[in-house]
């Protein structure tokens, strides 16, 4: 420890010569030139006043991503319900409801309408308030802020200022965007994870100004003070300009000394910083768009059937005014006892066309019924209810975080059974960042036990298919049987029999790989013991990484730039190669060779480094080893490194190439392993002039080096490979497949570089290696054209073309095509003269990965599919990168339990982990698309069957606004004795049960088909109103009218005749809603038969009060009707009546035209899944949609492999037995 400061012992910016190396020089460069627009941000380092006061005062560090504050709320929300048009209607209704022209009393009116509006705004706040408490769970983090005299205090991450200096330490985020100053390593390097930002797992190297590299502890703050001058805040996380202004000199400032919010120190004790931007001004937020407001496409349709019934509602009240008219005009004069004309005026007959609209006011009032207010606030409860089921479904609670799913708003749940299209982040998402040394290919051998998901899915498959039972005991062993031996007759290499299967080694993490042949120094007699040896070395040398020594195991942990490495380091130790020491100029190995139990320490002299970039795809280091020979040794991609083989380096190549091709079907990661020697007189004279380029400065100074790193990464001996196992987050693969065999399409949108992009597609078998990659890119000829934009258009344009025409010219049933692209080659792709070509290109693949991408691409992506589509988008990650996307989504999805809470506060849904997406898609998106579907237009049944007989009535009362029914009737019609049954509906309707869903994942297809909300059931059910309201009514009228229904002679009145007709719609439609059920528990029985017995019990109660008086209702069941053996017996004639025709349509289309679930349905009541399993497997394996992704494809595609091999080995011999 020097001065405070914990010094490295070695210099971490020699290991690199590509990423991040800066020649001392440089910094003596001109400052940049930014005046002018864009170039106006000024900051005094040490010194936050100046930046809180005006004229300047840059925003706070404070963050919101609610969609309401305290100033907006009300006008906002109000906004939000009016745009319902029911909302719309029943406030002019209440308005009106002030004059004499309505037919109802304002409280009657206004009251409901207030409890609506106001109930649903209820619900807004909640959510809204959660979103603020996470928002400040944010905001309240801690920071390490300077105060004075180099004395460092804790502040919230919200109090931070524009100038502050700040410390951040290892594995913390970053508060805001900071410029660099100082870190733990002596040459100012830091290492900085971004995967919140672009995706990218490999750390990136931050390197300081070598003028503030003395900043290097607390007490050098004290008199710290600098001038920053630079970009205005925006959106682009790659580019930074500015100037540093300190001790009288200017210095240029690029990316490379920029520390974004969001992203995470690694590696690295400490760095200090000064902030830039904070709050909504840093770059992640710039990237960050306003939370949208969301309406699902039910909810939207559901306007539109408003529309009608209010085009409906005006045009009956429109005949009831003519109507009204012609009565006044007519017969009015004759009806003297009425005293016309009345003393509002609202009927004259010297003025009938008056009388006549003031009446159609009066109509669209009474009539109202037809547009059920109670609607918007039944669904709200449901909503709020489905999402509290949601909330506590123990399958989608996540153990390892200790979260639970989260509808953060129930206004999309619907929304969830219908989507199309799942675009995805890839890191963190869909990975969890770990990986798992697997197998290997060491001088044309294979080594590794342990069989892939894939193949072992494959051979049950063939197993299954000879009706035998699964062998596949366990991931780790292959027991034969008669398919087993078809399987090794064809020769599936990967699924082979362990070769010790008693052994049971506890878990490494890291490492799974299995094989006696290369554990414990078995390899020594081995004939090629030679290049297994240098296999091993590649592994413990060949790296960046820096041993950590852990004091609970003993071993030693590893702080690599990549999770590749850290495997490889993992294994390379097991084998009996551990890493254990770096200086600055030589690594250390404890080596188990000659003697396995006597470990050697040997130190390598690293010579030179030349660092692994996204462009080279390879890294090699140059060591001498205690020999004194100098080798050079190189890992990287297989295209990469076939090519750089000296001609007798090619030993191997055959039987490498055809291993990995093993591997990469089975979606493991590969990397080529190779060597060269060199001698000293060749190296040096290289050497001395790669130096020479490395302190040049100059334009050609990447370009030279480039040259050089490739004349020395030529003439390798090809040594073998490495096959590495992307950890994917549990569940995901089945979780992918799930989703695909339910019709669901997927899209990978990350930062990541393509290789790694790739890799993660054939892990969760978004591709498989009999797919066409489609690639388009642009290439660097297009930079030299005279118009390089025009000439990269025209390329990229004609790749579409042409793989567009590719796809439609295809013939193979089987074929499937996968389109990568990357985010330079995109940004072309989405401009408005192109974007509907590659859309069409896209939709034509069964699988998009978009590399590469910046936060504003997943968003213009997830537009351009969500827009050009017309379908339901999901759009799911769990970084600050992704919520652009999220919130540009149909749905948006976060991944909860991370670090980073960004995705989550941005998103409808939250889950813990992707493979509980099947589960909330699959099983709840489903009951809840068909439950509030079908309590949609039950709600428009029952309301047009109600309504229409109030409007019937006005043509038997002269046109004059006279309701049949009471008002207290009509109040409860909605509110109580219709809303409970229907809400129930909402909440516990199920078709079929969760199981059943997630094993017949083409049920999803009801709700993306739109089955149960179209337009032919929507009129179906409107027409269903129309016929139970014309026999609720006529039935009615004629057994009641004018005839006696008592033994005494006794007619009824207009209350007795209301009162029977109003019990016979609480039974119809109540009767209606049990027939619609698939799926009844004791709550459904007690809310429907419950509403019924309510009726009654009203009745009793209603009809004794003095209030009954007035309207004529004393007594009206208990001495009236109930008397009466013809109202019960009308009561179950109209209710028969009314549900016949639907009972008859169920019946006759489960007969004849059965639906999926009605099959399923009639096979789990017959027991038929437990009777006959084979029969109940069968309509499993056709209870999916047909689909080129997945794991069960990839499983298919592998047996049609096999067979084919098969068919071909039958064949083969069958002309070898004819020869003989």
């Amino acid at each position: 420890m020097a001065r405070g400061r914990i010094r490295a012992r070695f210099l971490r910016s020699s290991f690199y010569t590509f990423g991040c190396y800066k020649p001392q020089a440089a910094e003596d460069d001109t400052p940049h030139d930014i005046h002018g627009h864009g170039y106006s941000r000024i900051v005094y380092c040490n010194q936050p006043r100046p930046q809180v006061e005006k004229p300047v005062r840059y925003c706070s560090n404070y963050i919101s991503t609610t969609k309401y504050n305290i100033a907006t709320f009300l006008p906002k929300a109000i906004f939000e319900q009016f745009r319902r048009v029911a909302n719309l209607y029943f406030l002019l209704a209440a308005v009106l409801s002030l004059t004499p022209i309505s037919p109802f009393s304002p409280v009657s009116m206004i009251a409901p309408l207030v409890f609506v509006v106001g109930l649903s705004m209820a619900k807004e706040a909640l959510e809204d308030w959660r979103r603020f408490i996470q928002d400040l769970k944010v905001n309240l983090r801690k920071a390490l802020v300077h105060k004075k005299d180099g004395v460092f205090a804790v502040k919230p991450w919200m109090k931070l200022r524009v100038g502050d200096v700040v410390k951040v330490e290892k594995d913390k985020f970053f508060p805001a965007d900071l410029l660099l100053l100082s870190s733990s390593y002596e040459d100012g390097i830091c290492y900085v994870e971004t995967m919140n930002l672009d995706g990218e797992t490999n750390l990136k190297v931050k390197r300081a100004l070598e003028t503030t590299l003395s900043l290097d502890h607390d007490l050098s703050f004290r008199e710290f003070s600098a001038t920053l001058k630079s970009e205005d805040p925006n959106p682009n996380l790659y580019s930074f300009v500015g100037n540093f202004e300190y001790d009288r000199q200017i210095y240029p400032l690029d990316p490379s000394q920029i520390l974004l919010r969001d992203s995470k120190l690694r590696n690295t004790a400490y760095v200090y910083g000064v902030v830039i931007f904070t709050g909504h001004d840093s770059k992640v937020m710039q990237n960050a768009t306003k939370s949208p407001s969301k309406r699902s496409r039910v909810e939207k349709q559901m306007d539109r059937i408003i529309y009608i019934l209010f085009s409906l509602l005006v045009f009956i009240s429109f005949l009831s005014s003519l109507g009204f008219i012609g009565k006044t005009k007519i017969d009015l004069p004759k009806w003297w006892y009425l005293r016309v004309p009345d003393k509002d005026g609202l009927y004259d007959t010297g003025m009938p066309l008056i009388s006549g609209f003031y009446h159609l006011i009066t109509a669209l009032v009474l009539y109202g019924y037809l547009i059920p207010i109670s609607l918007y606030v039944s669904i709200e409860v449901v909503k709020v209810l489905q999402a509290l089921f949601m909330n506590h479904d123990i399958q989608m609670y996540d153990e390892e975080h200790e979260t639970t799913a989260q509808a953060r708003t129930s206004n999309l749940n619907e929304e969830l059974g219908q989507v199309d299209t799942i675009l995805s982040d890839k890191t963190g998402t869909l990975t969890c960042n770990q990986m798992d040394f697997l197998k290997c290919s060491i001088a044309g051998t294979l080594y590794g036990m342990r069989s892939s998901d894939v193949e072992l899915a494959a051979a049950e498959q063939l197993a299954m298919e000879g009706n035998q039972p699964s062998q596949v005991s366990s991931p780790y062993s292959w027991q034969r049987s008669e398919v087993g031996n078809r399987v090794s007759e064809i020769e599936l290499e990967s699924v082979v029999a362990s070769m010790d299967v008693g052994e049971h080694r506890h878990a490494i993490k890291g490492f799974s790989f299995e094989d006696a042949r290369l554990m414990n120094g078995n390899w020594f007699p081995d004939p090629n013991a030679d290049m297994i040896l240098l296999f091993f070395r590649i592994l413990a040398i060949c790296h960046t990484a820096i041993p950590e020594p852990n004091e609970e195991t003993g071993t030693f942990s590893y702080e690599a730039e990549s999770p590749d490495e850290g495997a490889f380091l993992v294994a390379a130790r097991e084998f009996g190669f551990e890493f254990w020491r770096r200086t600055q100029s030589s690594i250390y190995v404890r080596e188990r060779y000659p003697f396995f139990h006597e470990p050697t320490e040997r130190e390598y002299k690293v010579l030179n480094l030349l660092d692994f970039t996204s462009k080279r795809k390879r890294m090699s280091v140059i060591v001498r080893n205690e020999d004194g020979k100098i080798l050079v040794l190189c890992k990287g991609a297989d295209s990469v490194i076939f090519d750089r083989l000296a001609k007798n380096g090619k030993k191997y190549l055959d039987e490498t190439t055809k291993h990995l091709t093993d591997y990469g079907e089975a979606g493991l990661r590969t990397l080529a392993l190779a060597y060269k020697e060199i001698d000293e007189a060749k190296y040096f004279a290289w050497s001395e002039e790669f130096m020479k380029a490395k302190t040049s400065i100059g334009g050609d100074r990447e370009a030279t080096l480039e040259r050089l790193a490739d004349i020395m990464e030529r003439d390798f001996t090809l040594v073998g490979a490495t096959a590495v196992e992307d950890k994917l987050q549990a569940g995901v693969p089945e979780c992918i497949d799930k989703l695909a065999q339910a019709g669901l399409k997927i899209w990978v949108l990350t930062g990541d570089k393509m290789e790694t992009a790739i890799n993660i597609g054939y892990a969760c078998s978004l591709l498989r290696h009999d797919m066409r990659q489609i690639r388009i890119t642009t290439t660097e000829s297009d930079a030299v054209a005279q118009d390089p934009k025009k000439a990269a258009k025209e390329q990229i344009l004609n790749q579409i073309t042409n793989a567009t025409q590719m796809i439609k010219l295809e013939k193979d049933p089987h074929a499937a095509f996968a389109l990568i692209i990357d985010g330079k080659t995109l940004a072309h792709a989405l401009e408005n003269d192109m974007k509907q070509q590659f859309l069409d290109l896209a939709v034509g693949c069964a699988s998009v990965i978009c590399c590469r991408v910046s936060p504003k691409q997943k968003a213009l992506v997830t537009r351009l599919v969500k827009e050009g589509t017309g379908k339901t988008t999901l759009a799911i990650g769990d970084g600050a990168n992704d919520v652009g996307m999220i919130q540009e989504a149909d749905i948006g999805v976060g991944i909860s339990g991370c670090e980073g809470m960004q995705a989550v506060m941005a998103s409808d849904f939250a889950i813990g982990q992707f493979r509980f997406l099947e589960r909330l898609l699959v099983v709840h998106g489903h009951w809840c698309y068909k439950r509030i579907a079908q309590m949609i237009c039950y709600f428009f049944y029952k309301n047009i069957a109600f309504g229409l007989t109030i409007f019937y009535f006005e043509t038997f009362a002269g046109f004059s606004g006279q309701s049949i029914y009471v008002d207290w009737y009509m109040l409860l019609f909605n509110v109580v004795l219709t809303s409970l049954p229907v809400i129930s509906l909402g909440v516990f309707e199920q078709d079929v049960d969760s199981d059943v869903c997630l094993q017949f994942p083409a049920l999803y297809q009801q709700g993306l088909k739109n089955l149960f909300f179209d337009w032919p059931r929507i009129f179906g059910w409107i027409g269903n109103g129309f016929y139970t309201s014309l026999v609720v009514f006529f039935l009615n009228i004629i057994i009641f009218y004018d005839q006696a229904f008592r033994s005494d002679g006794q007619t009824t009145d207009m209350t007795a005749v209301g009162t029977a007709m109003f019990t016979c719609i609480i039974w119809a439609v109540n009767c209606q809603i049990a027939l619609t059920m698939s799926h009844f528990t004791w709550i459904q029985h007690i809310l429907i038969w419950g509403s019924v017995g309510f009726w009654y019990l009203f009745l009793l109660i209603y009809c004794k009060s003095t209030y009954s008086l007035s309207v004529g209702a004393f007594q009206v069941l208990t001495e009236i009707l109930g008397p009466a053996p013809i109202f019960w017996l009308t009561t179950l004639v109209v209710t028969v009546a009314c549900n016949l025709p639907y009972l008859t349509h169920i019946s006759f289309q489960r007969s004849f035209n059965p639906m999926d679930h009605h099959i399923i349905q009639e096979i789990k009541y017959c027991k038929w899944d437990i009777i006959d399993r084979h029969m109940w497997r069968n309509e499993r394996s056709k209870a999916r949609e047909r689909t080129n992704i997945g794991f069960t494809a990839r499983v298919e595609a592998k047996i049609r492999q096999l067979k084919g091999r098969l068919n071909g080995k039958s064949s083969f011999s069958s002309s070898e037995t004819v020869r003989r």
